[in-house]
């Protein structure tokens, strides 16, 4: 991990992120970086599901924004747009958020995802509103 989990952060991500086994390895707020393992969170045709695919976006672009936020602020997601570019199989799939825009009550990030080698599985935008202490 190149930037660590402010000391006011949660030290715990969410009971559904520790299902599925999602983990930040990079906190920096310019390029938050999570995986998720495939096995485990496959559809019944051996891909990743496209659920935890929306999970995993959802927990990096929330993290961003609560990053953002600082001390004390909530964050809550309002709008998600996921398009499935290649399907993961096996392996993990990494997921990298950036900032699009950064405001006082809205932040809107875009996540790649892409497969162990490198492919692009997946591309997402998400908005969250964002509630500063």
């Amino acid at each position: 991990m190149s930037t660590p989990r402010p000391d006011w952060a949660p030290a715990d991500l969410s009971p559904l992120d520790r299902k599925l086994g999602i983990e930040i390895t990079d906190h920096d707020p310019d390029r938050l970086v999570a995986t998720i393992p495939v096995a485990g969170n496959e559809q019944p045709f051996g891909l990743l599901h496209g659920g935890a695919t929306c999970a995993l976006a959802e927990t990096v672009g929330s993290w961003a924004g609560a990053l953002h936020a600082g001390p004390g602020g909530q964050v809550v997601g309002i709008e998600l747009n996921v398009s499935y570019l290649r399907g993961a199989t096996a392996g993990t799939v990494t997921a990298v958020c950036t900032p699009v825009r950064r405001g006082r009550t809205l932040a809107t990030f875009r996540i790649e995802m892409s497969d162990d080698q490198g492919r692009p599985t997946a591309s997402a935008r998400l908005t969250t509103f964002l509630k500063q202490a």
